[in-house]
């Protein structure tokens, strides 16, 4: 039975890829930080990305087949309060894990990137190949991640990948992330709670696909013989406004009603759509989303539709 060390295991992603783990017969440790509790019925081990020691003995106590580091603050906006918290977080964390992971005899070590490497890209879609141009803190950290996996790999010959993932998104995604905010207004205005839903730019570009097929790409990655980064996304640029679309026809509401724009949410437009080129996925390692978009938009409104009348009578 393999093992399997997961940081982040009580976020989106490490919830489904622990699912996913589950279904293939793994042994599953999660890192959890003081005050934290891994998900029922698994074993945990104590660890915080700003302790490094705490950070290497949980590898090596757990001695994992397969590490799956996820942990990371990801809500990008905040990182312009913290840049130095952020690069250390993230950057420092990365470092840590992958040189405690050469210690561990045949361990496998996927790094969940981000498509914000990129940045203002010059080209749309964006692969493996396309130049970083990071224009957040956060980008620059997960640049900063990035490049460490891929010089350890080359010098040291680790197993260790990055997963450029894109926006991904399910009912598991805190309401500050706008997909999962805008579901949850959809499904707030169905039930009378709430009036209108105010966004920013409503023709925003994002490539937005399902958390459960990005983790399951993160598992073929390590299933791979040799190592190597793939992007992992839908491959379709969409528009704030088809997110909005989608999520209100779900509850059969003409959004125009409901939804409008403020300058004071716009930012900065992107130079090039922020798009993922699977390409290299869907060739080697035989990966395509399964989940489409307005699937998943159904499964989040109904999921916040079942929650807000499981909180009690309305009105």
């Amino acid at each position: 039975m393999p093992r399997a060390l997961i940081t982040g295991i009580t976020g989106q992603d490490g919830s489904y890829l622990l699912d996913l783990l589950r279904h293939h017969d793994y042994e599953v440790v999660g890192l959890v930080r003081e005050g934290s509790q891994a998900p029922a019925g698994v074993a945990s081990v104590r660890g915080d990305l700003g302790d490094a020691a705490s950070l290497r003995a949980a590898v090596l106590e757990t001695a994992p087949d397969e590490l799956y580091h996820l942990a990371a603050p990801t809500f990008v906006p905040a990182s312009w309060k913290d840049p130095a918290g952020t690069l250390a977080l993230v950057a420092g964390a990365t470092a840590t894990l992958l040189q405690a992971a050469r210690e561990v005899d045949g361990a496998r070590v996927l790094v969940a990137c981000s498509g914000e490497i990129f940045g203002a890209a010059n080209v749309s879609p964006q692969n493996e190949e396309t130049p970083m141009r990071p224009r957040s803190p956060y980008g620059v950290a997960k640049v900063a991640a990035f490049g460490l996996v891929d010089t350890l790999r080359s010098k040291h010959g680790m197993h260790a990948s990055s997963a450029i993932a894109y926006n991904h998104e399910s009912p598991r995604r805190p309401e500050r992330f706008l997909p999962r905010k805008v579901a949850r207004a959809a499904a707030s205005i169905k039930l009378g709670l709430q009036d209108e839903l105010v966004l920013g730019d409503m023709n925003a570009v994002r490539d937005w696909s399902h958390a459960r097929d990005v983790v399951r790409g993160y598992r073929l990655m390590l299933q791979q013989e040799e190592p190597g980064d793939y992007v992992l996304a839908s491959g379709v640029g969409r528009t704030v406004a088809d997110l909005v679309a989608a999520a209100f026809a779900v509850v059969d509401l003409d959004p125009e009603r409901y939804v409008r724009s403020d300058a004071k949410f716009i930012r900065p437009s992107e130079r090039t759509p922020p798009v993922g080129d699977i390409s290299l996925a869907r060739e080697r390692l035989r990966w395509e989303p399964e989940t489409s978009f307005e699937a998943m938009l159904e499964e989040m409104v109904h999921a916040d539709l079942a929650a807000l009348q499981d909180a009690g009578p309305i009105g």
